[in-house]
């Protein structure tokens, strides 16, 4: 059975079309107007295996937080929406990641209650880059967070995100993305051993 469903959110503020594949090859085919945030979400899916695909748009005239978070949150009801009652999953998952000089680790549980810590230790500076059109654009750092604080609360998952040693934000924020990403594939493949079951003795996510 294909674990692949789409996710439409509009508002006043952001119109955000997402559909993802968890069980794809890697591929990221998502319109994004946020270079780096663009960046973001092709390395989730590269080290996750995940397939997405579709459009993000909003009021970046006003800022970047509520395009991020309104993405968090329309991919998270994603994963939600394709994975169901969770069952026959490993449920929880852990990937300690290293790029250059960081060290970056997370671990999550599917297990229906959101929480989200989050030590990137990110010095809240914008990182600055230029578009193809030749104009300066930047990433605001301090929404990062709200990416995955909307990301946890609507996939109903518990999420430590932590920078254990590093010096660039690129590459913390870049490490965390791939650390998530493997840890997430790794909680959400299925289990042969578990036989279909509901991965809790309660005997439902909840």
């Amino acid at each position: 059975m294909a674990r692949i469903a789409t996710i439409e959110r509009n508002t006043k503020e952001t119109q955000i079309k997402l559909t993802i594949n968890l069980d794809g090859t890697g591929k990221c085919n998502v319109k994004n107007p946020i270079g780096f945030f663009d960046h973001m979400l092709n390395s989730f899916c590269k080290h996750g295996m995940f397939d997405l695909e579709g459009s993000l748009s909003g009021d970046l005239q006003v800022d970047q937080h509520h395009l991020i978070e309104d993405t968090g949150i329309a991919l998270g009801m994603a994963f939600a929406k394709a994975l169901g009652d969770c069952a026959g999953i490993y449920r929880s998952g852990s990937f300690l990641y290293p790029m250059d000089e960081s060290l970056l680790r997370a671990a999550v549980d599917f297990g229906g209650r959101p929480f989200l810590v989050c030590n990137a230790e990110l010095t809240g500076i914008p990182l600055v880059s230029i578009n193809q059109d030749g104009k300066e654009a930047s990433f605001q750092t301090d929404c990062f967070e709200d990416f995955w604080q909307g990301f946890v609360q609507n996939a109903k998952c518990n999420l430590h995100l932590d920078t254990l040693r590093g010096r660039s934000d690129h590459h913390k924020m870049e490490g965390i993305f791939k650390a998530a990403a493997r840890a997430i594939r790794q909680a959400i493949e299925i289990d042969p051993r578990r036989n279909g079951a509901i991965p809790s003795t309660k005997g439902v996510i909840v």
